[in-house]
């Protein structure tokens, strides 16, 4: 037996850590390394300057998504919304209209982040690109929606990654300069 949205929404209120919901179940999220978020900080950083004085706003991993078709609800990395924002009637804490969504890949969530959570996203009507940023491979994937069809581009060092739909462009070069070396 799975919970309800309500239910969640409740759990999420009071606990420490944050969630997912997911096919009614609520499944904690894992801590990510510090390459991770550095990664996810260079995005936003990135997509923050380009979008300074247009309609447009970034997120950072603390604003929660709601995928009204299927009723889940993630903590992508990094959104935009442009416009307006929309949030869920049942929860004034989760959006439910962005244009763009950002995974920094995780070894233990790529596949997963690459499938069922793509499918999952791409169920978000205003949804136009979303970008897996590779961890272990500098490599950023734009998946870009045209009308209903959606088509993948990987970017490498030395390219710029495009999100036409905001008027962005990534460099991946840029994105991955500097990495953190453990020692």
């Amino acid at each position: 037996m799975g919970y309800s949205y309500q239910e969640y929404v409740r759990f999420e209120r009071e606990a420490r850590d944050r969630h997912e919901f997911v096919g009614g179940l609520i499944l904690a999220m894992a801590g990510g390394s510090l390459e991770h978020g550095r990664l996810t900080a260079a995005i936003i950083s990135a997509l923050g300057s380009q979008l300074g004085g247009r309609p447009c706003s970034v997120f950072d991993s603390n604003a929660r998504v709601r995928v009204v078709a299927s009723g889940n609800a993630y903590y992508p990395d990094a959104s935009v919304v442009c416009d307006r924002l929309d949030v869920d009637p049942s929860d004034g804490l989760s959006m439910t209209n962005p244009a763009v969504l950002i995974e920094v890949l995780s070894p233990s969530t790529a596949d997963y982040d690459r499938t069922d959570k793509l499918a999952d996203y791409q169920r978000i009507p205003s949804l136009r690109h979303v970008v897996h940023v590779a961890q272990d491979d500098a490599r950023v994937d734009v998946w870009s929606r045209l009308g209903e069809t959606w088509s993948r581009i990987s970017y490498r060092a030395g390219e710029q990654a495009r999100l036409d739909a905001i008027g962005c462009v990534v460099d991946v070069t840029a994105v991955f300069r500097n990495p953190i070396s453990v020692g």
